[in-house]
Formats: C-alpha cells, structure tokens, sequence
C-alpha cells in the first residue's frame, strides 16, 4: 500500500498519466504542446488531431502543411508560429496574409471572383479582401454565399468550419455566426 501511494504521489506531482501520449501537434512549424491542445479540445468540444497544420491568425483560415485551406476556425488564436510563406506549397505567385495560396485555393478563387491576379493581399476575420496597403476590394464570403457551388469547407478536425447545404452557406466562431440562406 505504501508503495501505491508513493506512487501516486509521483504521478499527481510529475504530472504523468497513463494511457496518454505526448501528442504530436505543430501549427505554423511550432510544435504545441500537450496541455495546449487539451485544452482547445475541452474549450471547443473538439478533437485535434496528430498532425501538421498552417493557420492565419487575421483570417482563420487553416490547412494541411503543404497543402490548400481546409477550413475557417477562430481567427486571433495564440497559436504556433508566424504563418511561413510556403507552408502551403504554393506555386502561384497570389500571396494573402503573407502565405502563398497552394493552386487549389487560386482555383477556387477563381470560381468565385474570375480573375485572379498575381499579388501580396490582405484577408480579414470577416472575409474581407483587398491588396496590401489597400481598401477593401470584395467580400469573400459575400461572393461565396452567392456561388451555387459554394467550397467552404466542414471538416472533422475541428468541428469549426464553412459550409453550404442545401442553398444555406455559414461560418461559425466562437463569438460569430453567419449563416446566408440563397
């Protein structure tokens, strides 16, 4: 019995626990650590899967590393590092925010808005656009609740996302909502 109590009092002040791993979790090329990530799960009531993630803190869109945007969760999260330019192996010369869109991301601009030209843009919580230094040029998802085939995205990561079903698009935050019904 001793012995268990030692033991206990071990795991209580080291902070150990059985049955749980370091998780494996960077976001912007930060790793994150494990009470972090309990805790987003637990505040959000979602599960944050192993893995390596980008993620725009002006506008809350995130991805794979290497890859095109996923989904929109809350924007202004201390979360990782700086967003790197390449983080989503982009190739297209369209920069918003200071990452390069993968081509995916230009291609369904372009459904949206036409033409996409090559540049440095800005990108707000609210999907506003515009060239860097530069007013505001359009509404992303003004644009997108208009598009019959709506790409925002729903994703099991984070269960915080975009969507469209069924002629309604949305946006969901923590302390925002748009939901556009066309």
């Amino acid at each position: 019995m001793k012995a268990f109590t030692l033991l206990l009092l071990a795991v209580l002040t080291t902070g150990i626990s059985f049955g749980q791993s370091e998780r494996s979790v960077y976001i912007n090329r930060k790793k994150i650590d494990s009470e972090t990530i309990i805790a987003l799960e637990k505040q959000y009531r979602i599960n944050i899967l192993d893995g390596r993630y980008w993620y725009d803190r002006n506008s809350g869109l995130w991805g794979m590393e290497g890859g095109p945007t996923v989904g929109v969760v809350m924007p202004g999260l201390a979360l990782g590092g700086n967003l790197p330019a390449d983080a989503a192996n982009g190739n297209t010369g369209v920069f918003l925010n200071g990452l390069e869109l993968h081509a995916q991301d230009v291609r369904n601009l372009r459904m949206w808005v036409g033409q996409v030209n090559p540049g440095r843009y800005w990108m707000d919580a609210y999907g506003n656009v515009g060239y860097v230094g530069q007013p505001t040029l359009l509404n992303l998802w003004q644009l997108a609740s208009r598009n019959q085939q709506n790409t925002f995205y729903r994703n099991s990561y984070t269960g915080i996302g975009g969507g469209s079903s069924g002629g309604t698009s949305y946006v969901i935050g923590k302390d925002f909502s748009v939901i556009v019904d066309h």
